[in-house]
């Protein structure tokens, strides 16, 4: 199903970290099928400049900082002023870091916490009455470190599992109300998420890891997601890479782990 084709006009969605990457093809093939648009991202120029070919009522974006529960409070309901509610939001904003734990300041961990975990809980908590009330979706955007170990990456795991046992449980609760709730997990996507990863000091590395098999576009991937927002589907495992993992990780956790030592290796600063 192409998402043009998908059940999305007339839906209004939220999407985080819509200035680049995956959040801004998703912002873009939202607004190809129909939907009316919300782009979120500290950066609000760069989602100014995704937004700007956008059909102007199809689209409108804000700044935000989904660290502030305030901020994610506000513009959550500026949107749905303009739009009357809110049918499908995307937690997609998220920040890495490459260090091994012992080079890693803590506070390197709390910020990806911040970010990755606490943001996306303070957008569904603004969210989440007027979903509930039209019984949209919900999606959280995680990794292959949701579910299996990643070096160099402790505090992007975390928050990544994290993402699962909440979503997952959230799930739960609300899968009687008519709510979806949709866990992707990409593999190496071709976004700037490695060039703005943090160093264990916090700095921002500016440089990318290594990767396994090809890089997914992210176009390929935001028509994935949508596919799987149609179907109403509770989790997407993109990439043969990332179905790999996840197989392996379960039935043959030590062959999983030396793999991926082998691969990650050369990406540990240091």
């Amino acid at each position: 199903m192409h998402p043009k084709r998908a059940s999305f006009a007339g839906q209004v969605a939220v999407v985080t970290g819509a200035a680049s990457g995956i959040g801004a093809a998703l912002a873009e093939q939202l607004a190809a099928a129909g939907a009316r648009v919300a782009l979120l991202d500290r950066d609000v120029e760069g989602a100014r400049r995704v937004a700007a070919p956008l059909p102007p009522d199809h689209a409108m974006a804000l700044g935000c900082d989904v660290c502030d529960p305030a901020a994610c409070d506000e513009v959550i309901a500026q949107v749905q002023r303009r739009w009357g509610g809110i049918d499908l939001l995307v937690n997609n904003a998220g920040i890495s870091h490459h260090s091994a734990f012992e080079d890693t300041e803590v506070d390197v961990i709390r910020k990806v916490m911040d970010v990755n975990f606490y943001g996306a809980v303070h957008c569904t908590d603004a969210a989440l009455p007027s979903i509930i009330e039209r019984r949209g979706v919900i999606v959280a955007v995680s990794s292959v470190a949701g579910f299996a170990p990643l070096v160099g990456r402790t505090g992007y795991a975390a928050s990544k599992h994290a993402l699962h046992g909440f979503f997952d449980s959230l799930r739960e609760e609300l899968t009687e109300r008519g709510v979806g709730v949709l866990i992707v997990c990409p593999s190496f996507t071709r976004t700037a998420i490695d060039t703005s990863a943090l160093s264990g000091s916090g700095a921002r590395l500016g440089t990318g890891r290594s990767t396994v098999g090809r890089q997914a576009d992210p176009q390929h991937v935001a028509a994935a997601i949508l596919r799987a927002v149609a179907r109403r589907k509770k989790r997407l495992v993109l990439s043969p890479v990332g179905v790999a993992s996840l197989w392996l990780s379960r039935v043959a956790p030590g062959v999983y782990a030396r793999l991926m030592r082998a691969t990650q290796a050369s990406s540990r600063p240091g």
